[in-house]
């Protein structure tokens, strides 16, 4: 990870962390289909790549011209003139696109139903303030972000049931300690948000954000045995930041620092959860990249 540009939040990443974000997002995604398989065979999956250039409608109402690179509408003379035209911004994160296709498979007689899964491995881009590279406020960076979608009358609640396979999978890979909390920051879509945080010698740092979200763009509608079925959607959301699992399974490989997980500086609201939570060092992160065949280097 170097930065040739010199310019804060912009780096280079070379073929072995090419190749481990790889090996990342392989094993997240064959571990959550898994998990979720196991709690209701009924899941489907539906890995997608949506366009890094996203309607500025679409992006969450929150984001504001401080926070994402959108076009310049000083600059598109021609497509302001244009039937249908809507500003594109790069998208801070892969959920616009997720939701679209999501709506897409729903309404156009494909047969997919609710329970379902939508995910996406890609770029983001967000106008990060300036911080030194150990923290990973990138301004170009890689997400993995499960859109999981399903009734709201569901009695299973997949949220609860999700968060220690995540955190688990997520130590197994980065062989650093790892510990649930709850968030710092609720979004306003989310009825519950929880961070899975990883110890790198230096600080615990969030890699990971799994929600229950209630913003999914419309009611669920899909033919049930007799009759067309509507009903709302909740959508359990696991985003995981794939540079940051680099970043962490970087500092696991160094000899001069403390990896022990620390006894202090635990939140006050995480408390609870950190009481609860079985810590993950592994003896090596080959076992589990064996799992997948599959290895950085």
């Amino acid at each position: 990870m170097q930065n040739p540009y010199e310019i804060n939040g912009l780096v280079f990443w070379n073929e072995e962390e090419i190749r481990l974000r790889e090996t990342f997002r392989d094993f997240f995604a064959r571990r959550l289909q898994a998990e979720l398989l196991t709690l209701n065979p009924q899941w489907s999956f539906h890995y997608i790549e949506a366009p890094l250039l996203t309607p500025r409608d679409l992006l969450n109402v929150n984001y504001t011209e401080d926070d994402i690179w959108s076009q310049d509408m000083r600059e598109t003379p021609v497509d302001r003139l244009s039937s249908g035209f809507r500003p594109l911004a790069l998208r801070p994160e892969t959920t616009p696109g997720s939701y679209a296709y999501a709506q897409y498979l729903l309404n156009n007689h494909t047969g997919v139903k609710p329970p379902f899964v939508v995910w996406q491995a890609g770029k983001s881009f967000r106008r990060e303030i300036v911080q030194p590279t150990k923290h990973m406020r990138l301004k170009e960076f890689y997400q993995q972000e499960f859109q999981c979608v399903y009734t709201s009358d569901t009695a299973m609640d997949y949220h609860e049931a999700i968060l220690e396979p995540v955190r688990a999978m997520i130590g197994a890979m980065v062989a650093l300690p790892t510990r649930l909390v709850e968030s710092d920051r609720l979004p306003a879509y989310a009825l519950r948000t929880m961070d899975v945080e990883v110890w790198n010698g230096d600080k615990w740092m969030e890699v990971c954000s799994i929600s229950k979200r209630t913003d999914f763009p419309e009611k669920l509608r899909f033919q049930g045995k007799k009759d067309i079925v509507e009903k709302d959607a909740l959508v359990l959301e696991v985003a995981i930041g794939l540079d940051r699992c680099i970043y962490n399974w970087q500092q696991a490989q160094r000899q001069d620092i403390d990896k022990t997980e620390p006894l202090t500086d635990i939140p006050e609201t995480s408390e609870e959860w950190f009481a609860n939570a079985k810590l993950v060092t592994p003896e090596s992160d080959e076992q589990a990249m064996a799992e997948i065949g599959a290895h950085p280097t």
